[in-house]
């Protein structure tokens, strides 16, 4: 059972950094913030208690650092070209896309579940159907070992 809790506890704490990810994300589109500031801005507000600070630390680094290349990923599978998408949608996009290009530990439906919980919670009305459709073609060539198993 110490296992099952553990990877339990882990998910939690993911899920935890994914959303802070998010607010973080949409702030660096708006206000072009560091992705240095906005690690400790979000990690210091009582708020972020039970994220994984490694991960979002590595997510949060990467993202930043590889938005071009992530655009041009996400332009693939996207019918609205990535410099006209919603920020917040964008964020969730780029989350996921890292997760499914450089996370395998995390599997491809935890990737896009946890990225349209995070379109329903933070986006527009059915800005989620699009994240799911966009995240769903990306697997489909990104995982595509996973999908067909």
């Amino acid at each position: 059972m110490g296992r099952e809790s553990d990877q339990r506890n882990l998910s939690r704490a993911r899920r935890a950094a994914r959303k802070l990810l998010a607010q973080a994300l949409y702030q660096l589109q708006i206000a072009g913030a560091p992705w240095q500031d906005l690690y400790h801005q979000y990690l210091e507000d009582p708020d972020a208690g039970g994220a994984d600070p490694d991960f979002f630390r590595e997510v949060l680094m990467q993202v930043a650092q590889g938005r071009d290349a992530l655009d041009e990923t996400l332009a693939k599978y996207s019918d609205i070209e990535p410099a006209r998408l919603d920020p917040i949608e964008h964020g969730i996009l780029w989350i996921a896309l890292y997760e499914l290009q450089h996370r395998p530990d995390v599997p491809f439906r935890v990737a896009i579940s946890e990225a349209v919980d995070l379109a329903k919670r933070f986006g527009a009305t059915d800005g989620y159907k699009f994240v799911n459709g966009v995240l769903d073609r990306a697997a489909g060539e990104l995982r595509p070992h996973e999908r067909g198993a």
